[in-house]
C-alpha cells in the first residue's frame, strides 16, 4: 500500500460507514479523525494571527488577547441555530427521513445568515465600548478595536461557513469541511504577513490585516460551501424552495438551539469576564494569557472533535431508536479523551518554555517575561486536560439527543459559577496565579458534574424526529421541552 492510499484510509465518508449499526469505536474515529484535522485547521487562523502579530509587537499581541473572546462571543450568540440544524440533520438522518434533512439544513442556512448579519452590525458599533468596558488599555484599545470592527462586518462570512461545517457534520460527512477549511486556512497563512506587515504591494496594516485575510478567507469557503450544498453531491443538501424563513421553524430552531447559544455566550461571556481580571496586571500578563488560551485551543482540539462525533453519533442512534448504542460510544469517547489528553498534559507540563516561545518574537519589549508568566500558566492547568476531555464528550452527547440545556447547565455551572468566582477571589490573594487555579479546578469539577448527570439517563427521551414529516405548533412544542 503507498503512503497516499495509507492516509487516504485515515478518512471515509458516511456512505462507507454506518453510525446506528456495528461496532462503536471504528466509525467514531471515522468522524472524528476529519473534525480533528479541520478543527486544527480552524485554529491555525488564530495561532497564524498570535504567531505574525507576535512578531509585530507586544502591544498587538495583547490586543489579540482581547479580540479573540469577543469573537468567540459574537459567534456565540447565533451558533444556537447551527447546533439546532447539526442535531436536526442527525436525528432525521437516523431515522431515514431525507425530506426533513433537507429542509431543516435549509431553514438554517436562512436563519443563520440572517442572525450574522444583525450581530455583525451590534458588533461594530458596540465594540468599542465593550472593550474598554473590560479594561483594555489606552494602547491596546485602539488596536483590538481595529481588528473587531473588521470581524464584525465580516461576521456573515465566519458565522454562514461554520454552520457549513455543522450541517454536514450531523449528516455524517466530516471530509468536505475538512478539505474546504485546509484551502481557506492555506489563504489566510499566506495573506497573514503580506496585509500585516505591508510586504511587496501590500499596505502595512498592521492588526487590521490579520483580520481581513481571515474574513477573506472565510468568506471564500463560505461560498464553496454553499455551493456544494445545493449541488447535493456530498452531505447533506439545501434547496433554493426551501430556504423562505418558515417562522414556525424558527421556533424549532430556537427551542433546541438557545441552550447551545447560552452555553457558547457562557463560555464566551466567561474569557471575557476573566480577561476583566487579567487586565487588572500588565501586558505581559495579557499577553501570556492570550497564549495560554491559545495554546489550549489546539490542545483540545481531540476533545472538541470527539465530542462532535459523539454528538452526532448519538443524534442519528437517538433518530434510529437505539439510546443504548449512543450510552456506549459517550463511554468510549470519555474514557479515550482522558488518557490521550492526560499524555498531553504531562508533555506540556514538563516543557511549557518551548511552547510559549514559539508565539514571542525574541526581540519584542518584555519577551522573557511573558515567557516565564505564560510558562507558569500552562504548568498550572496542564495535568487536568484529562478531565476536560471527560466533559466533552458528555455534553457533545447530551447535544446530540437534543438536550442542549442540560449541556448549557453543565458548562454554566463550571464556568460561571465555579471559575470566575475563584479567579475573581484567588487573583487577590496570590496574584495571576489565582487565575491559573481557576482553570485547573473548573475542569475537574466540570467532569465531575457531566458524568454523573448523564448517568441519570434523562437524555434518551431526546427523539426530535417526531411521528409525522409534517411541522405543526404541537411538533414544536414537543421539541420545546429538556431537563
Amino acid at each position: 500500500m503507498s503512503v497516499l492510499d495509507r492516509v487516504s484510509a485515515l478518512f471515509k465518508g458516511p456512505e462507507e460507514f454506518d453510525l446506528t449499526s456495528g461496532g462503536i469505536g471504528k466509525p467514531l474515529f471515522f468522524l472524528a479523525m476529519p473534525i480533528v484535522v479541520t478543527n486544527l485547521f480552524q485554529t491555525a487562523y488564530n495561532l497564524a494571527d498570535t504567531f505574525w502579530l507576535g512578531q509585530y509587537s507586544t502591544d498587538a499581541l495583547a490586543a489579540i488577547s482581547f479580540a479573540f473572546p469577543m469573537v468567540f462571543l459574537l459567534i456565540s450568540f447565533g451558533m444556537g441555530i447551527s447546533v439546532a440544524g447539526s442535531v436536526l440533520v442527525a436525528q432525521y438522518t437516523g431515522s431515514d427521513d431525507p425530506a426533513e434533512a433537507e429542509y431543516a439544513a435549509s431553514q438554517t442556512v436562512t436563519f443563520a445568515l440572517l442572525v450574522s448579519l444583525l450581530l455583525g452590525g451590534l458588533g461594530y458599533f458596540a465594540i468599542e465600548h465593550f472593550l474598554d468596558l473590560m479594561g483594555a488599555s489606552a494602547d491596546v484599545l485602539p488596536l483590538a478595536t481595529e481588528y473587531m470592527e473588521v470581524i464584525s462586518l465580516g461576521l456573515m462570512a465566519m458565522f454562514g461557513f461554520a454552520v457549513f461545517i455543522a450541517l454536514m457534520r450531523g449528516y455524517g460527512d466530516t471530509i468536505t469541511p475538512m478539505l474546504v477549511m485546509f484551502g481557506s486556512v492555506v489563504l489566510n497563512i499566506v495573506l497573514d504577513p503580506f496585509l500585516i506587515f505591508g510586504w511587496g504591494p501590500f499596505p502595512e496594516l498592521g492588526i487590521q490585516g490579520a483580520a481581513v485575510a481571515t474574513v477573506f478567507s472565510r468568506a471564500l469557503a463560505l461560498v464553496v460551501g454553499l455551493a456544494i450544498m445545493f449541488r447535493g453531491v456530498r452531505g447533506v443538501q439545501i434547496n433554493l424552495r426551501d430556504m423562505a424563513p418558515d417562522m414556525v421553524y424558527l421556533r424549532r430552531l430556537v427551542a433546541i438551539g438557545l441552550p447551545a447559544s447560552v452555553e457558547g455566550m457562557g463560555r464566551a461571556l466567561s474569557m471575557n469576564l476573566l480577561l476583566f481580571i487579567v487586565a487588572m496586571f500588565s501586558d505581559p500578563v495579557v499577553a501570556a494569557y492570550g497564549i495560554g488560551t491559545r495554546v489550549f485551543s489546539v490542545i483540545v482540539l481531540p476533545a472538541i472533535a470527539v465530542a462532535r462525533g459523539v454528538e452526532t453519533m448519538t443524534g442519528q442512534n437517538i433518530g434510529a431508536g437505539k439510546p443504548d448504542r449512543a450510552a456506549k460510544a459517550a463511554k468510549l469517547a470519555s474514557q479515550f479523551l482522558f488518557g490521550l489528553l492526560t499524555i498531553v498534559g504531562i508533555v506540556v507540563f514538563v516543557f511549557p518554555e518551548p511552547i510559549v516561545s514559539a508565539f514571542v518574537g525574541a526581540d519584542q519589549v518584555n519577551a522573557d517575561k511573558v515567557v516565564d508568566i505564560g510558562a507558569q500558566f500552562l504548568r498550572y492547568v496542564a495535568l487536568t486536560f484529562g478531565f476536560i476531555g471527560i466533559t466533552r464528550a458528555y455534553t457533545g452527547s447530551f447535544r446530540g439527543a437534543g438536550k442542549t440545556l442540560t449541556a448549557a447547565a453543565i458548562s454554566v455551572l463550571m464556568l460561571g459559577i465555579v471559575r470566575f468566582p475563584i479567579a475573581w477571589v484567588a487573583a487577590g490573594q496570590i496574584g495571576e496565579a489565582g487565575i491559573w487555579l481557576s482553570f485547573a479546578i473548573s475542569n475537574v469539577i466540570g467532569a465531575v458534574v457531566a458524568y454523573v448527570w448523564y448517568q441519570r439517563g434523562t437524555w434518551r427521551d431526546g427523539d426530535l424526529t417526531g411521528p409525522d414529516i409534517d411541522i405543526d405548533d404541537e411538533a414544536v412544542d414537543a421539541t420545546a421541552t429538556d431537563d
